[in-house]
Formats: structure tokens, C-alpha cells, sequence
């Protein structure tokens, strides 16, 4: 599979990313896989690096939960419960939005990503150069208000007080984006 490019003139690209972003928002967006998956209801998922314990199972069953109703969840998919939480979802038909925080020309998908890419059922989507080609903690961030900018609903699993994902739990509530730290989660969604 080849990386397509997405300007602001192309249909696929996101409207909400200059509704949200203002003149903030990415330009060109580098695609691997389906574009028509912006389209659908997304729900972002975050998670702090380090987490306690119980944080894990209840994310972990969230995203079995998600796998099992088919919903389409987006993410850099970066942080460990995060990518254990991405290999949930992988195994699930539903469709799934991968944001790297880096350029992905020169990317090399994993072995498991390709079924669900020829499947037409995952995208790679990122907003950075070639050029980046290593995850800084700078592109992260970048990278999460892109993931919150494109998503429909927020789950954040761990929120480490004073850390950049508070920053971001801010920025999504003056959105009006719908947001919740799963401890909060009382009901299947």
C-alpha cells in the first residue's frame, strides 16, 4: 500500500479539523488504508504512560466492549495500555483509526496491521513529515489534539494529574467534545 495525501480541498479531509484546530489544523494529512473511515462516529482513547493497575483491566475490558459493538475508536495507540488496547481491538472486525506520531512514507505497517488494512478497515493517518521519522514528546502531544480534534466522543483510561493528557481533557471539554475518565464508565459503551 502506497500513503495518499489529504489537503483541505479533498472530500476525505476533516472539516472538524479546522472547526476545532482553527489555523492549527494539519495540512496535507498523510493516509495509509481507508479514508471513508473519517466519516464514521469515533471515539478517541487515552491513556498516561503509567497507570495503576485496576485502570488496566477496566481499559482493557473497554475495548473489548468496543471490538464486540463494532465501534470505530482512534488513537495514537502509543502509551502500554494503549497498545495493548489497540492488539483488543485488532482482533475485532470493527474499524480503527491509527495516528503515529511521526511521518508514515517511510513507515513499514506490522505484520498484524495488514489483514485489518487490506480489510479496508484500518487507517493510518498522520499529520507530520517524512522527515519525522522518531516519536518526540513534542509530536505526541501534536498528535493527541489531532486524535481529540477528529473524535466524536473521548475515553481518557488514566489522566496523570499535571500531565499533558490533563491539558488535552481541558481542550476537548471547550470543545464540547462528550469526555470521560473510564473509572467513570458505568455502563457498557
Amino acid at each position: 500500500m502506497t500513503p495518499a495525501t489529504l489537503t483541505e480541498a479533498d472530500s476525505h479531509y476533516p472539516s472538524r479539523l479546522r472547526e476545532r484546530l482553527g489555523d492549527g489544523a494539519p495540512l496535507p494529512l498523510t493516509i495509509l488504508g481507508n479514508p471513508d473511515l473519517l466519516a464514521l462516529r469515533k471515539v478517541a482513547l487515552f491513556c498516561s504512560a503509567r497507570c495503576p493497575g485496576h485502570v488496566i483491566l477496566t481499559a482493557h475490558d473497554q475495548a473489548a466492549r468496543w471490538r464486540d459493538d463494532g465501534r470505530c475508536v482512534i488513537g495514537g495507540f502509543h502509551s502500554p495500555v494503549e497498545k495493548e488496547c489497540l492488539s483488543i481491538l485488532l482482533r475485532g472486525n470493527q474499524p480503527v483509526i491509527i495516528c503515529p506520531a511521526r511521518g508514515v512514507e517511510s513507515m513499514r505497517p506490522p505484520s498484524h496491521w495488514r489483514p485489518p488494512l487490506m480489510d479496508s478497515r484500518l487507517l493510518v493517518l498522520s499529520a507530520f513529515q517524512k522527515s519525522q521519522k522518531r516519536v518526540t514528546k513534542s509530536l505526541a502531544v501534536d498528535r493527541n489534539r489531532l486524535v481529540a480534534a477528529l473524535a466524536d466522543e473521548v475515553v481518557f483510561a488514566h489522566i496523570a494529574p499535571g500531565g499533558h493528557l490533563d491539558e488535552l481533557r481541558h481542550a476537548v471539554t471547550l470543545w464540547g467534545i462528550p469526555n470521560r475518565v473510564i473509572t467513570e464508565i458505568s455502563a457498557p459503551r
